[in-house]
């Protein structure tokens, strides 16, 4: 069993790093002009999180990637390139997720 100790070690440490991380970025360069190679790297930053946070949750899990998973991600897909609306992209995975759930018959 881990000690209060070790976690309040752990808390404390996760804690310092997450400020040194965003340290970096707000306090060492703010006042500096950030070089335009770098600033357009950083725009492609939001497009990137949403895959990776929802590629896991498709294809990962205990029981592999299910159709009701894929159906959404296909509707999601379809609807954002159609549409180049993020938003349009999110509900039409939920939709596709709802209506593939109850065509399987789960709902």
């Amino acid at each position: 069993m881990i000690s209060d100790t070790a976690i309040w070690s752990m808390i404390a440490g996760l804690g310092i790093a997450t400020y040194a991380i965003r340290f970096s970025f707000l306090g060492l360069l703010a006042g500096r002009e950030v070089p335009e190679s770098v600033r357009r790297g950083l725009a492609f930053v939001p497009a990137a999180v949403l895959p990776a946070l929802i590629a896991p949750m498709v294809v990962g899990g205990q029981s592999g990637a299910d159709p009701e998973r894929l159906a959404a991600c296909a509707a999601a897909l379809v609807a954002g390139l159609l549409t180049r609306n993020v938003l349009a992209g999110i509900l039409a995975g939920i939709a596709g997720y709802a209506l593939a759930l109850v065509v399987s018959g789960q709902i």
